[in-house]
């Protein structure tokens, strides 16, 4: 049996580790999204299905006698890296609540696009958490750090924890869907240019007002109920975003992009998030090469991915 602690034992700082940790932190993209009344705080009420795929940042996290935050890959040299980055908000908010100097090199390496659709700076600070608390041995629970990143941003509790799982609230609210264990296969067609996530809440809430009469997502139970079938062409016809009409009034281009699902044989095809990334939905792993081949020889998108879900959220590698 292990001996009780004394004071002082109890009172004695738990030391940081020296080593580096590196913490690899996926990508969303929402099957469903249903965007509600605007609320007295600012935030829309929510309803959203989170899926987790295989497109990753990686953070790695090194002691040092200060926070500071490098980068290299997607949006370098664009990217702020300062105190109004949510990786850096992260670091210091976990030290904050675990009473340490928020001291640490974090390097983020960057595949995932910024403004796209796919939470890539609530991935980061998801990543920063996960990071921080190893580098500093805090020793939080995971449903803990998920506590905090709902204090940073709607997306980052979900990213913490990621699978697949129903959003609520303004999305910070995750609870996992207990679907059978299956692979889903998608290919993400990224555009040139990001969209301004609250240019696009914007926009939904001016043609709301204007009686522009969208379609609308309902609840999620079809879409659960399909991801439980484990068949994509019974999933294929749930997926919906109400966010998909305003981000195509504002890049009207991007209807290009989902128009090809016919020719290029996808199953399906939604933008995720506030977009304007459009992902598509394949029956296999083949399929979706082939999906990615022919968006790429159509000219109607920068570049392709193609990624499986549900995968882990942030963890250490």
């Amino acid at each position: 049996m292990t001996e009780p602690l004394d004071e002082a034992e109890r009172e004695r700082p738990r030391l940081g580790r020296a080593a580096p940790v590196r913490v690899r932190v996926p990508a969303k993209i929402n099957l469903h999204l249903r965007v509600g009344d605007l609320r007295p705080d600012g935030f829309h009420e929510l309803s959203t299905v989170y899926h987790a795929v295989s497109l990753y940042d990686e953070i790695t996290a090194r002691s040092g006698d200060t926070l500071t935050l490098t980068m290299e890959g997607e949006g370098a040299g664009h990217l702020p890296l300062d105190e109004s980055n949510l990786a850096i908000r992260a670091a210091r908010l976990l030290a904050e609540h675990t009473g340490r100097p928020p001291y640490a090199r974090l390097h983020l390496r960057k595949n995932i696009p910024i403004a796209g659709g796919l939470a890539g700076g609530s991935a980061d600070a998801a990543a920063a958490l996960v990071a921080c608390d190893a580098l500093w041995n805090t020793g939080l629970t995971r449903d803990h750090l998920a506590d905090i990143a709902a204090e940073i941003g709607s997306d980052v509790p979900f990213l913490v924890l990621g699978g697949t799982a129903l959003g609520t609230g303004r999305g910070e609210r995750v609870s996992p869907v207990l679907a059978p264990g299956h692979t889903w296969h998608w290919v993400l067609a990224f555009a040139d240019d990001g969209l301004s996530t609250p240019e696009v809440y914007a926009e939904i809430d001016r043609r709301r007002a204007n009686g522009i009469a969208d379609a609308v997502a309902g609840e999620a139970d079809m879409l659960l109920a399909a991801l439980r079938q484990r068949d994509p062409e019974i999933l294929a016809a749930t997926l919906v975003n109400d966010l998909q009409a305003p981000a195509l009034a504002l890049r009207p281009e991007l209807m290009r992009t989902l128009m090809a699902a016919d020719d290029v044989d996808a199953l399906a095809g939604v933008i995720s998030g506030s977009g304007p990334t459009c992902v598509f939905l394949a029956a296999d792993s083949r399929h979706a090469a082939a999906i990615a081949a022919s968006l790429e020889r159509s000219g109607v998108c920068r570049s392709t991915a193609t990624v499986t879900g549900p995968v882990a959220g942030a963890r250490v590698v």
